[in-house]
């Protein structure tokens, strides 16, 4: 600030009300990022975390993507339960991989969306790819067998 903003006929200051607040044309303090300052009570919900349903339908019509993943998961842990571990497992594996697909396609998933859209589908993308993959490679009989990982096994073990 110059030595003239400072005298009387000056411009008059303009206060900032955040750290992350800028002001727009008028001068008047706006939001330009959703990242909040360092000491804060509240965080940003994120993006898609909206009702996906509209406000006067029941709550599990407003939450209906969070609830098929986890009715599906659900069923899934049964399945294990009833020594169906191969399918079991696959289907909970296939339930997150349904979460990654949801929190793509759908803009409003209601609880479903825990950090933002990049995040939550690589998580729950990379999580269910893994159980998967893992549900496929178990004994006895796995459906997949991958080479290396049976030679890194027997050479970490027998050195």
């Amino acid at each position: 600030m110059s030595a003239e903003d400072r005298t009387e006929g000056g411009p008059e200051e303009i206060t900032v009300r955040d750290p992350v607040s800028a002001p727009d044309a008028e001068g008047r303090p706006r939001r330009v990022t959703r990242r909040f300052p360092l000491f804060t009570r509240d965080t940003a919900r994120p993006e898609g975390g909206g009702r996906a349903a509209p406000r006067d339908a029941p709550a599990p019509a407003r939450q209906w993507p969070v609830l098929a993943v986890l009715a599906v998961v659900g069923l899934g842990l049964l399945l294990t339960a009833f020594d169906l571990f191969r399918l079991g497992t696959l289907l909970i594996g296939s339930a997150l991989l349904g979460g990654a697909v949801l929190r793509w396609l759908v803009p409003d998933v209601g609880m479903l969306a825990v950090r933002s859209r990049f995040t939550d589908i690589v998580t729950y993308g990379g999580l269910g790819l893994a159980i998967v993959l893992l549900a496929m490679m178990a004994q006895p009989k796995p459906w997949l067998e991958i080479p290396f990982l049976k030679d890194t096994l027997h050479f970490t073990v027998d050195s």
